[in-house]
C-alpha cells in the first residue's frame, strides 16, 4: 500500500510537473473522480457539477440554509393557479463568447434541455409546457400543471444557460468546448488529468472573482489527495475520507470544511434483470435486513456519516417518521430467502474501483453473509459503472447521489417509471401517483403527505436500499480564504481569494 502511494504520488508530482506552470493565483483542486460530459444538459456527475458551478451560472442559487437567491435571475413570479412562472433576467449579462444571455437565450436553454437527444434534464422539468419570451429581459414558463419543485431544479443543471451560438455552432460536440455564462471560461481539458478554466473578464459579478484560474485535477485515491494538498501540489481538495479528519483537524497547515450532504448512498438493485436473485422483493428486504448501518458507519467512516433509509436523512423535514432506521435483523433476513426458495443466492454488487466503495462492499459482503448471502464485489471505474447502469448490465450497485434542495430531486428521478435515472427498471402505479402528487402542489401538507404515499410503497419494495447520507469533507491549506461549505456540495468561487 505504501509503495502504491508513493509511486501515485511520484505520478501526480510527474504530472503536475507536465502541466503548465501554476501561477500564485491558480487554485489547484483535487477531485475524487472525472466529470463526464461539460454539457449542463447531457451531464450527470457530481464530478461536473463541481466544474459547472465555475463555468455556468444558473437562473437561481441556493444559499448556505438552501433557501433560493437570485443569480441570472433577479426576481420571479408565480401566478395564482400556479401553472406559470415569470423570470426577469439580470441585465448586461454575456456569455463567454460575448453573446447576450437575454429571455431568447434562455428559452433556448430551456428547450434544450427538455428536447436534446440523451438529455439529462427532461425528467427534472418534464411538467414544462411552453417558455414564451415576454420582453429581452423576461420570460414566462407556462406549465402543463402544477409543479413544485421547478425553482428549485433552476437551481441545478437544468437552471444553467448556455450560449445558442455556440451551442449550434458545435452541435454534439458542445462539451469539448462549452460556452456558459459563469465566472470562469473554459481553457482545456486533459482526459484523467485535468480541466482548466479561467476568469472571466466580462462576467457580471467579476469583483467578487479574484482568482484567475482553476486547475480540476481528479485524483481517486483519497491518500495520494491528501498527500498532494500536504506537499503544495493542490490547494483545495473534495470528499476528503473520514478517516483523515482526525490528522487534518490536528495540521495547523490545513483547515477543514465540513456540512451534510443533501443526497444519499444506496444500494440499488436491477429489479428487471431476469433469474437474478434480487428480482424478487423478499430477497432485497432479505439483503436491507441483514446490513447493520450503524456499524457500517463506524467501520468505515469513523462514524462521520448519518445512517438513513430514504431520500432525505432523519434529520430533514420531510423525512417520512413513520418509517424509522431498521434494526438488523439476520433472523428474520434468513427466514425470507427461505421464503422465496433462495436461502444461498449469489449477487454481484458494483462498486467504484476509489479508496472507499470497495471498504463499503466488503463489510457489507460479510454482514450479508451472515444471512446467507455470497456476494461478489465488482470494482470499476466510475464511467464504466454508469454505463452498465445505463443498459442494465449489473445486479447490485453502490451509487452515490449528491442531492437536490426540493426532495423531488432525490426521487422522481430514480423511481419514476420512464425517468432517466430509474437504473433500478422499477414501476409501480402507486409511486407514481405518489410522485405526480407531491410535484402537484407548492402545499406543504400535501406533499408531506404525498411523500408518506411513496414511502409506503418503496420502502416495501426497495429497488433500493438507502444506506448513508455523507458528511461533505473538504481540506485546504491556508493560502485559501473565503471558503463556505454549502450542503450541496459545489464551491461557490465568489469571495474566493488565494493569499
Amino acid at each position: 500500500m505504501l509503495r502504491h502511494t508513493a509511486a501515485c504520488f511520484a505520478a501526480g508530482l510527474a504530472l503536475a510537473s507536465a502541466a503548465p506552470p501554476a501561477s500564485a493565483q491558480t487554485l489547484r483542486f483535487g477531485l475524487m473522480e472525472d466529470s463526464d460530459a461539460l454539457d449542463p444538459t447531457l451531464a450527470r456527475t457530481f464530478a461536473s457539477r463541481m466544474i459547472f458551478a465555475a463555468l455556468c451560472d444558473k437562473l437561481v442559487d441556493i444559499g448556505p440554509d438552501l433557501k433560493p437567491v437570485p443569480q441570472l435571475a433577479t426576481h420571479w413570479e408565480l401566478s395564482s393557479d400556479e401553472k406559470a412562472l415569470t423570470m426577469h433576467l439580470r441585465p448586461g449579462v454575456t456569455f463567454h463568447d460575448g453573446e447576450p444571455l437575454d429571455a431568447a437565450a434562455a428559452k433556448y436553454s430551456i428547450e434544450r434541455h427538455l428536447k436534446m437527444p440523451g438529455s439529462q434534464r427532461r425528467g427534472e422539468i418534464a411538467p414544462i409546457d411552453t417558455v414564451e419570451v415576454v420582453d429581452p429581459l423576461t420570460f414566462t414558463i407556462k406549465l402543463k400543471q402544477p409543479f413544485a419543485p421547478l425553482l428549485a431544479q433552476f437551481t441545478d443543471r437544468a437552471g444553467m444557460m448556455v450560449s445558442p451560438k455556440a451551442a449550434e455552432r458545435l452541435g454534439d460536440k458542445f462539451s469539448t468546448s462549452p460556452v456558459c455564462a459563469g465566472p470562469y471560461r473554459f481553457v482545456e481539458r486533459v482526459p484523467q488529468d485535468r480541466i482548466v478554466v479561467e476568469r472571466f473578464p466580462a462576467y457580471w459579478n467579476k469583483d467578487q472573482i479574484q482568482i484567475q484560474r482553476i486547475e480540476f485535477r481528479p485524483i481517486p485515491d483519497s491518500t495520494v489527495r491528501l498527500t498532494n494538498l500536504r506537499a503544495g501540489q493542490l490547494d483545495l481538495l473534495e470528499r476528503l475520507a473520514p478517516t483523515d479528519v482526525p490528522q487534518v483537524s490536528r495540521d495547523a497547515k490545513l483547515k477543514l470544511g465540513t456540512t451534510y450532504e443533501l443526497g444519499f448512498q444506496e444500494i440499488l438493485f436491477n429489479t428487471g434483470r431476469e433469474g437474478s436473485p434480487v428480482a424478487d422483493a423478499r430477497v432485497r428486504a432479505a439483503f436491507d435486513l441483514a446490513i447493520d448501518r450503524n456499524a457500517l458507519n463506524q467501520v468505515v467512516f469513523n462514524g462521520e456519516f448519518l445512517p438513513g433509509n430514504q431520500w432525505v436523512s432523519p434529520k430533514h423535514p420531510n423525512y417520512v417518521k413513520e418509517y424509522p432506521l431498521p434494526k438488523r435483523d439476520v433472523a428474520k433476513a434468513k427466514a425470507l430467502l427461505a421464503e422465496a426458495g433462495q436461502p444461498k443466492p449469489q449477487i454481484t454488487l458494483t462498486v467504484y474501483a476509489n479508496s472507499e466503495a470497495p471498504q463499503v462492499g466488503q463489510v457489507i459482503q460479510a454482514m450479508t453473509k451472515e444471512a446467507g448471502f455470497d456476494v461478489r464485489i465488482q470494482a470499476t471505474d466510475f464511467t464504466t459503472a454508469l454505463d452498465a447502469a445505463d443498459k442494465g448490465n449489473y445486479e447490485a450497485y453502490l451509487y452515490s447521489w449528491s442531492g437536490r434542495p426540493d426532495p423531488d430531486g432525490n426521487t422522481f428521478s430514480f423511481l419514476s417509471c420512464k425517468a432517466p435515472l430509474n437504473y433500478a427498471r422499477y414501476c409501480s402505479t402507486e409511486a407514481e401517483a405518489a410522485l405526480q402528487a407531491e410535484r402537484g402542489s407548492v402545499d406543504a401538507g400535501t406533499r408531506q403527505a404525498a411523500w408518506k404515499r411513496l414511502a409506503d410503497r418503496v420502502l416495501t419494495d426497495r429497488p433500493g436500499i438507502y444506506l448513508l447520507h455523507r458528511k461533505l469533507l473538504w481540506a485546504y491549506g491556508p493560502k485559501l480564504t473565503g471558503f463556505v461549505p454549502y450542503p450541496d456540495g459545489l464551491v461557490r468561487f465568489t469571495g474566493l481569494k488565494l493569499n
